[in-house]
């Protein structure tokens, strides 16, 4: 379940058979809708009871719908599970902002997920959440997609390769100053740029100031169905985040056979072997040694070995399972009464708790309304069926179906 994209909103089956309900919500700022705190449960509430649902699983910090869902789905007894994906950090106003919002979620969430151990410490601290309620599961990368170049590339002329979003978060402020040091040191060196965002000019203009025009290509954005194409142009993959969770850009890197240079912060030194990614510290000079030396190892690095061992170490499959064995876990967890949650949202501060009690409160006693309004028995439940029964039993009633685009979107 997630908002409408631009015209889509409604029920849409994606390949497989996975259902997804664009509520009719639209976004207002960076793909968040407006926080409407109860605007959403008269919805949410039908959704979950249509389609006979077991776990709510929200994902992104920064999502209100997701924060809004998992509140709904706690009022209304269901078991709910969190994905937290970014690391924050404790001082800055926006930081401060979304600890108190994630205690709130938090508080009453029956297990949580995260994609790394450093991701795991920064979330209980930020939460408070029980330490034991916290499990770690890594992202993954789909090797079948991102594949070595069919022909190694020549190293008389080194590529390295950056696809980010421009943003200072992602570093882009470093690489301005990296960038002419290393092409300074390595005449051989040439640099391909894909993303974009604010800091673009920034680049645009450094490349400019050291004339490096015919040695750094700035591609723009680029589309993920592209992204394999740009990687396996080059010999190594830079990443100069100042912060990460766990960067699944290395993870597509090293599986097309790009050795990696990256900043070490956050969960990136627990994504990739020692021996498949150098690591600097989020400094200039320190950046322009670890290029050096990857530059000096590259001829040690083959590709076609690197995605072997990529396909043993990361796989969606496993991330499924693992996954899977949280929901069980969090079926198991026996239900609270309404008391009990309560005391829990009492703890997230002096006057922060008594105001997540009160929207607890208002939240139930509007469940309890909807339930007398229209009572559970009166909202039809979805049938099993999977998408090729549903198909074959709207073509035996002489249906007529509008495919729009492919197969993957079926209106």
């Amino acid at each position: 379940m997630t908002h409408a994209y631009n015209n889509r909103s409604g029920v849409r089956y994606m390949t497989g058979g996975l259902k997804v309900y664009y509520v009719p919500w639209k976004p207002f700022l960076m793909q968040n809708t407006l926080p409407t705190f109860y605007g959403t449960l008269p919805i949410i509430r039908t959704i979950l009871i249509r389609e006979k649902i077991s776990v709510v699983h929200g994902h992104q910090a920064f999502s209100t719908l997701c924060h809004e869902a998992l509140m709904h789905a706690r009022t209304m007894g269901y078991k709910v599970v969190f994905t937290d994906h970014s690391l924050y950090g404790f001082a800055d106003v926006g930081s401060v902002h979304m600890n108190k919002v994630l205690q709130f979620t938090l508080a009453d969430v029956t297990q949580a997920i995260c994609v790394s151990h450093t991701s795991k410490e920064n979330t209980v601290l930020r939460s408070g959440l029980p330490p034991e309620k916290v499990y770690v599961i890594p992202n993954a990368v789909d090797t079948a997609m991102f594949k070595p170049a069919p022909e190694r590339l020549s190293n008389n002329e080194i590529v390295i390769v950056v696809i980010s979003r421009l943003v200072y978060r992602k570093g882009a402020d470093l690489l301005v100053e990296v960038i002419p040091e290393v092409c300074r040191l390595h005449p051989n060196v040439r640099f391909v740029i894909g993303g974009d965002g604010p800091k673009r000019v920034r680049l645009e203009e450094m490349r400019e100031k050291h004339s490096l025009q015919d040695r750094v290509d700035m591609l723009g954005a680029v589309p993920h169905a592209n992204v394999r194409s740009v990687l396996i142009t080059g010999h190594i993959f830079l990443n100069s985040s100042l912060t990460e969770a766990f960067c699944i850009a290395i993870l597509e890197a090293a599986s097309c056979g790009l050795l990696t240079v990256s900043t070490c912060v956050g969960g990136v030194p627990e994504v990739l072997p020692d021996d498949m990614i150098v690591l600097a510290e989020p400094d200039p000079s320190d950046m322009v040694q670890a290029i050096t030396k990857a530059i000096n190892i590259l001829p040690q690095i083959d590709p076609e070995t690197m995605h072997l061992r990529m396909k043993k170490l990361y796989s969606w499959h496993d991330v499924a399972r693992r996954t899977e064995t949280v929901y069980d876990r969090a079926l198991r967890c026996s239900s609270q009464p309404l008391l009990e949650r309560l005391s829990r949202y009492l703890t997230c501060g002096a006057w922060a708790g008594k105001l997540f009690c009160l929207v607890m409160l208002i939240d139930c006693i509007l469940w309890q309304f909807l339930q007398l309004w229209q009572p559970d028995r009166d909202i039809e439940v979805v049938a099993d069926a999977t998408l090729t029964s549903f198909l074959h039993e709207e073509m035996s009633r002489d249906s007529f179906f509008f495919f729009s685009g492919t197969i993957d979107d079926i209106s």
